[in-house]
């Protein structure tokens, strides 16, 4: 079975080479898909040049920084082009611990999705300040409140998908471009009925460079929630 982990990066020059070096250390992934979108720190060369040495190694160059949705179900249909059995998506800012792809993979043999979950038992975000863990924590429950979603991390981004599941969801039709583009996923999926499992994942603070969330992003993920459960449907 084929599995691709799927990445997309800005700006993550300081990171790349020891997270490919990480990710592809475990015998779980096949292949790593880098979605570059044209970072300015020059994180897509550095990828050529480690893939000029490691054919497992991959970079799709996006020409503009496009969202993290966009970039996503571009590497997602990349992916399924290159015969991906499991797509593994995740971040390259160690935030996700490559060690625990494997759990995940193995996890999909009996579900459609699974998704590294921050908050079921087992799961934590050391080093978080009170205020962002509070923020996060209400986010969840108002998601799970208005799109009625069992989900108990509803915008977590580890995440591995089986090949059917991401072909039955219409990737076309996504219409999140940034970060909320975690939660319509996860409400195309629930609704189609499809088999969702949450594995505890330790959420560390990334090893360097900047993060990319703002407070902006949790409006959007409101709006979203939003959206799902009272806008019309397509």
């Amino acid at each position: 079975m084929k599995t691709i982990a799927v990445i997309p990066t800005y700006n993550e020059k300081e990171n790349v080479e020891a997270f490919a070096r990480a990710v592809l250390s475990t015998a779980a992934v096949s292949e790593i898909l880098f979605v570059d979108d044209n970072s300015p720190d020059g994180t897509g060369e550095l990828i050529d040049r480690l893939s000029a040495e490691d054919q497992r190694i991959g970079c799709l160059h996006r020409p503009n920084k496009e969202g993290l949705g966009r970039a996503y179900v571009a590497g997602f249909k990349r992916a399924l082009e290159m015969g991906a059995d499991f797509i593994v998506q995740m971040d390259a800012d160690f935030s996700h611990d490559p060690a625990d792809i494997v759990r995940l993979v193995a996890a999909a043999d009996s579900a459609d999705l699974v998704i590294g979950s921050r908050y079921v038992k087992g799961g934590s975000t050391p080093g978080w300040p009170f205020k962002r863990r509070l923020i996060s924590r209400l986010g969840g429950i108002f998601i799970r409140t208005v799109t009625g979603m069992p989900i108990k991390d509803p915008t977590g981004g580890f995440r591995c998908w089986r090949r059917d599941t991401l072909l039955a969801l219409d990737l076309d039709s996504v219409e999140s471009a940034g970060y909320s583009f975690q939660l319509e996923m996860n409400h195309r999926a629930w609704k189609r009925g499809c088999k969702i499992a949450e594995i505890p994942i330790r959420f560390a603070e990334r090893a360097a460079g900047y993060s990319k969330i703002t407070a902006g992003i949790a409006v959007e993920s409101v709006k979203i929630a939003l959206r799902l459960r009272f806008g019309r449907k397509r």
